[in-house]
């Protein structure tokens, strides 16, 4: 019996497939549309989903029911010592503190992590937590690690329509038409627990600059600068836009040269607020172990 699970959700992008070639149990995250519940990448798969959503299917999202997050656990603690949980953040989604409440009937053996991530940036903490066990750490060791490490990351997103943000109530319908008739690709970030507005562009190339320039900053003024070590992941997300998200990686690789630079489709559930087409560019700071 080995001795730490690492369990998270598909909000992490990671899919069924991946997580078991990486030993990560990944629980399928529910989606109501137009009435019937789906479950991301076992009767969802992202294609489907982009098609609802331009069909203009009413979409929401939704937490995973207890029993589906307690069956899970139980069947990995049949071979594991104790587990450690990776939810979305908690500030996107109420599931992180749903988990909490379950695990307390886990006497400690489920360890529930509130590090704040969503997408590429929650799928590096799996596997920060995967080397964190391979180096003999405890779920709880784990935990406290990851929740002391969640702010070194970054996420800014281009949007390419303010359509969605509009259908949410997320912005006013005299705001969407304006930045409309504007052209305007609004670049959104994640810093800790909420989605906010960080800037406006008025081109792609333009706002693919932007995220290039912050996430240099940001490296440069939390992360530690551009040393030699390439001590940060670089990650380039998308919403149904693959081609233009490899042509992306090919620019941040001549700004960042020698970096490693992970490509990853953006979870259904920040996708159904954003819509299909947008960009995002991450970071995080490499783990000291």
């Amino acid at each position: 019996m080995s001795n730490v699970a690492i369990v998270t959700d598909s909000n992490s992008g990671i899919t069924q497939a991946a997580g078991k070639e990486l030993g990560i149990y990944v629980l399928p995250m529910p989606f109501m549309i137009d009435e019937e519940t789906y479950f991301e990448d076992i009767d969802l798969t992202q294609e489907q989903f982009y098609e609802k959503l331009a069909s203009g299917a009413n979409i929401a999202t939704s937490q995973p029911s207890p029993e589906s997050v307690m069956n899970l656990w139980d069947k990995v603690l049949e071979e594991h010592d104790e587990l450690v949980h990776i939810p979305m953040s908690s500030g996107l989604s109420g599931s992180c503190q749903s988990a909490m409440i379950l695990a307390q009937e886990y006497d400690g053996r489920v360890q529930v992590v509130n590090n704040q991530r969503i997408s590429v940036t929650q799928r590096q903490s799996c596997l920060d937590a995967k080397l964190l066990a391979a180096k003999g750490k405890s779920a709880g060791e784990i935990r406290e690690f990851l929740e002391e490490d969640k702010f070194n990351s970054s996420i800014y997103i281009m949007l390419d329509t303010l359509y969605y943000l509009k259908k949410g109530g997320r912005i006013t319908p005299a705001a969407a038409a304006i930045g409309t008739m504007l052209r305007l690709k609004p670049v959104l970030q994640i810093q800790g627990e909420k989605l906010d507005a960080f800037a406006k562009a008025r081109t792609t190339n333009q706002g693919k600059a932007i995220m290039m320039t912050a996430i240099r900053n940001d490296i440069e003024n939390r992360f530690g600068g551009m040393t030699e070590d390439k001590h940060i992941w670089l990650q380039v997300a998308h919403t149904a836009n693959l081609e233009e998200a490899e042509l992306y990686k090919k620019e941040i690789l001549e700004r960042f040269p020698g970096y490693d630079v992970h490509v990853d489709a953006l979870s259904l559930s920040v996708a159904c607020h954003i819509g299909p087409g947008a960009l995002a560019f991450a970071c995080c700071r490499k783990i000291q172990v």
